[in-house]
């Protein structure tokens, strides 16, 4: 396989024409292998439009959250949070640690938060193998309060200038809204099947925060964040 061409055909063929035309994120597409972060078994799918399972679990629909999104939703939510070389970034849902490897390039540092522990140990070989050091796997549950998780001179404990969910939630946690420093991006697929809404929310005063609805996708649940009614009696 020609995986230069096929990366080539990856970012003109399904990235760019999903309105992702940020030169920078363009340009990182191109040097970061997602080949390298994608299980053996399905390394000929790479560059696939499509979520590629990463436990044995998803690969028989059992668990379907344990997965890559598909390489434009990545591109898409990069493009959307523009994180810069001095911000600190928090990601929930390692995954394979590509996009832990995406946000590295970009960002001072990366803590990427994973529930399975067995996915949090492929990810940090990833990103070791990849040579980013700036990017730290820690195994948790990124659905609990993180800032009463940890002790107070923890970097977990933020604030963070970015915030990405690599998966979906019924509902942004306030919790992590209030890890968010003044000026800070929140990046999650928000709602239910058939169609969920990229919401962007970023902290614009210690109290308020403005609400952005970008585009709409579906993607897998993240484990363990709240399912509310969809239906109000």
């Amino acid at each position: 396989m020609n995986y230069e061409q096929a990366r080539f055909n990856m970012i003109e063929q399904q990235i760019r024409p999903w309105e992702v035309l940020d030169s920078q994120v363009l340009s990182l597409l191109a040097v970061v292998k997602r080949e390298d972060f994608v299980p053996a078994a399905y390394r000929a799918l790479a560059f696939m439009d499509m979520e590629i399972p990463l436990t044995a679990e998803a690969a028989h629909h059992k668990n379907p959250g344990q997965c890559m999104l598909a390489p434009k939703v990545e591109a898409r939510i990069l493009q959307d949070v523009a994180v810069q070389k001095h911000e600190k970034v928090l990601e929930i849902g390692a995954g394979s640690g590509y996009m832990a490897a995406l946000l590295a390039h970009r960002a001072q540092q990366v803590i990427t938060l994973e529930i399975d522990p067995t996915l949090a140990q492929m990810a940090r070989s990833n990103l070791q193998k990849a040579g980013l050091y700036n990017a730290e796997v820690r195994t948790g549950d990124g659905a609990a309060n993180l800032a009463q998780a940890v002790s107070s001179n923890d970097p977990l404990h933020g604030p963070f200038d970015v915030i990405v969910l690599s998966g979906s939630v019924a509902e942004v946690p306030a919790s992590l809204l209030s890890l968010l420093k003044v000026g800070g991006r929140l990046s999650a697929i928000v709602g239910f099947e058939p169609v969920m809404r990229a919401t962007l929310v970023t902290r614009v005063a210690e109290e308020a925060w403005r609400t952005t609805h970008t585009w709409d996708t579906v993607a897998p649940r993240l484990l363990n964040f709240p399912e509310p009614s969809k239906f109000n009696f």
